[in-house]
């Protein structure tokens, strides 16, 4: 599923490539035609991302409401657009540009109220400049539920997905089964620091890297890693390799349906 940054960088793509103009819309696999039909003609005003929601404002106070799920996915390019092929459940279009969204968990529109309503249920997004981390602490700081399980936990933190979680809580020390009322505040505030600073670096380059300029392939004469998520990172999907740090054997265990990786070593604190 994707991450927080990729929402933020579609959003950004849908306003560039048709913000200010008016767009055509239609649902080819038929399963949004309503939907589209409303949308067709409007004028794309302004985008949003919220975690892993992505929000389209249109010129009649609507609001197109897409989460990606597992399998969503966005195919962006030039006019003339190809046939539409597979389950293509909305298309965009100009007369330059379209976009195409396939296999969508949620695709909906939404009013102003059911767009508040929505920001009301998620926590903090680190890449949203309204975002409040005192509003997480409140919750970690009560909660005997491990801080491995709250960082995933959409209404506590948005947008912090499986590699996040895991590379965040390396780079900070922490045990992802440390109790959230176990955390201090200067460790959360360290772990939400950290977030922002990570996650903004992945809406600038499109990839996931957490390593410190010292570990990288380069300084360490490492090879890098070669992964479909791409990105250089300490624990995530290294399970049974060396720590860079300290040399100890990575570990990983389902947690809540998800691997989750860390080092038993350097993840104490």
């Amino acid at each position: 599923m994707p991450e927080g940054h990729t929402i933020h960088r579609l959003a950004e793509q849908h306003r560039q490539m048709f913000g200010g103009e008016a767009v055509r819309a239609e649902s080819p696999q038929g399963r949004f035609v309503a939907g589209a039909l409303q949308i067709d003609g409007r004028v794309l005003q302004e985008t949003d991302a919220h975690g892993k929601h992505l929000l389209l404002g249109f010129d009649d106070d609507r609001w197109l409401h897409v989460h990606l799920g597992i399998y969503g996915k966005y195919t962006f390019g030039p006019v003339p657009a190809p046939a539409p092929t597979g389950a293509v459940r909305l298309r965009l279009r100009t007369a330059e540009k379209y976009a195409d969204l396939r296999g969508p968990n949620t695709c909906e529109l939404l009013d102003p109220a059911d767009k508040k309503a929505l920001h009301a249920r998620l926590g903090p997004d680190p890449l949203r400049a309204d975002a409040d981390p005192e509003i997480a602490w409140r919750r970690i700081s009560r909660s005997r539920t491990s801080i491995g399980v709250l960082l995933m936990d959409q209404s506590v933190v948005a947008g912090v997905g499986n590699i996040y979680r895991a590379e965040a809580l390396f780079r900070q020390g922490v045990d992802p089964s440390r109790p959230g009322r176990d955390l201090t505040h200067e460790r959360w505030s360290a772990i939400w620091a950290d977030l922002v600073l990570l996650m903004a670096d992945g809406v600038r380059t499109g990839r996931i890297d957490t390593v410190r300029p010292e570990h990288t392939p380069e300084a360490m004469g490492r090879p890098p890693r070669v992964d479909d998520h791409g990105g250089e990172v300490y624990v995530y999907r290294r399970s049974g390799m060396d720590c860079f740090l300290c040399g100890s054997e990575i570990r990983t265990e389902v947690l809540v349906g998800r691997n989750l990786f860390w080092c038993p070593a350097c993840q104490t604190a």
